[in-house]
Parts: C-alpha cells; sequence; structure tokens
C-alpha cells in the first residue's frame, strides 16, 4: 500500500479528505493515522506500506514501525540519500527501502545505498520513478542486489 503521506500532511497533521477545501477539524494526528493503518491490517491481509508518514514526521514513522509486524518502506523518508538512510536506521522508522537510480545519481551510488540498508537488516525494494523509460534495467539490478522486490 503505496500512502504518500507526505502529499496530504498539513502543519504537522494529516487531511484524509485533502482533495475538498481545508478544514482544520478534519486533520487528525500522526497517532491517529497509525491507529487506523492499524486496522487496516488487522482487517485486510497488507504486508507493506509505503510512506505512511510525512517525510519529516520522524516520531511518528518510528512509534508505527514499533507496533507493527510488516514491512514499512520508506521512499521519501529516505529519498535513496545515505544520511537520510542511516538516520532512519538509527531511529528505527522504517524497515525497507525503497531505492531509485536515478534518485541518487548513478548505479554505484546506488548499489552503495544498497548495501548500506541491507547492512541494517532492512528489505531493499527497487522502483523507477515517473517519466522514466519501459527499460527493464531495474529487473536486472534486483537480481544484482539480491533484493527479491520490485
Amino acid at each position: 500500500m503505496d500512502v504518500a503521506a507526505s502529499e496530504f500532511c498539513r502543519e504537522g497533521r494529516y487531511d484524509l479528505d485533502f482533495k475538498s477545501p481545508p478544514d482544520p477539524k478534519r486533520l487528525i494526528t500522526g497517532e491517529q493515522l497509525g491507529q487506523l493503518y492499524q486496522s487496516f491490517i488487522k482487517n485486510y491481509p497488507v504486508v507493506s506500506i509505503e510512506d505512511p508518514f510525512d517525510q519529516d514526521d520522524w516520531e511518528g514513522w518510528q512509534r508505527f514501525l514499533g507496533q507493527v509486524d510488516i514491512q514499512v518502506v520508506g521512499d521519501d523518508l529516505t529519498v535513496t540519500n545515505p544520511r537520510r538512510i542511516q538516520r532512519a536506521a538509527e531511529l528505527r522508522a522504517c524497515n525497507c527501502l525503497l531505492l531509485k537510480v536515478n534518485q541518487i545519481g548513478s548505479v554505484t551510488e546506488s548499489i552503495q545505498a544498497c548495501k548500506l540498508a541491507q547492512s541494517h537488516g532492512w528489505g531493499v525494494m527497487v522502483s523507477h520513478r515517473s517519466g522514466e523509460t519501459e527499460d527493464t534495467f531495474i529487473a536486472d539490478l534486483v537480481v544484482g542486489l539480491c533484493t527479491g522486490q520490485v
């Protein structure tokens, strides 16, 4: 489930009806959002959630990972950046990296980011970014890095 919560975070709270005119009464906390996800996990076969909180809501990520036993994927949280990956690992904010080669800049840097995530026991999911070609390179990268997830 790719939530992309940074897209509907407003001043540290979350607007689940973000396409409607703003209404402060409608905003929920990160803790409430985490409880909503937990109800989904309990009632449906959810095994992976990507970007469940805003990219700077480190506390929300930490709290949630401590409460669930599923894969929590950091895309906007880590942006394939080694410093953010290291911080997320130290804070126990997620347990899987979404690796995007053209986000970090080179294949070499991507391999380093992958190894860093794996050194912390994380899963790694390789992905493309919007607007890329239909080239199958990422499938080869998944095999080469033994990530097992595209």
